[in-house]
């Protein structure tokens, strides 16, 4: 492990109510207690800062899928107006 990857200590102070709460979850988890207060800081960073772009979380999704049909996108906003145009002759 590089020196940029090693934990570095952090001195946090809480109240006893919150303490016994990450005690019990860590025991649950059986993890540390130093563990859960890790992972709850990296979700709570991720959602105020997201490591990735949208198109990053599912680049990895685009163009997996095959089949449906073709062009459907492209021709839906025409197909679409058809459809009214017919329903309002109807009438």
């Amino acid at each position: 492990m590089g020196i940029s990857n090693m934990a570095s200590p952090l001195t946090l102070r809480l109240d006893a109510k919150t303490r016994k709460r990450i005690e019990r979850i860590a025991r649950r988890r059986q993890v540390s207690v130093s563990e859960v207060i890790r992972l709850a800081i990296a979700a709570w960073a991720e959602q105020q800062e997201p490591i990735t772009a949208p198109y990053e979380a599912i680049a990895d999704l685009i163009g997996v899928a095959n089949g449906g049909m073709p062009g459907r996108s492209t021709q839906m906003g025409r197909r679409f107006s058809e459809i009214l145009k017919k329903r309002r002759n109807h009438k």
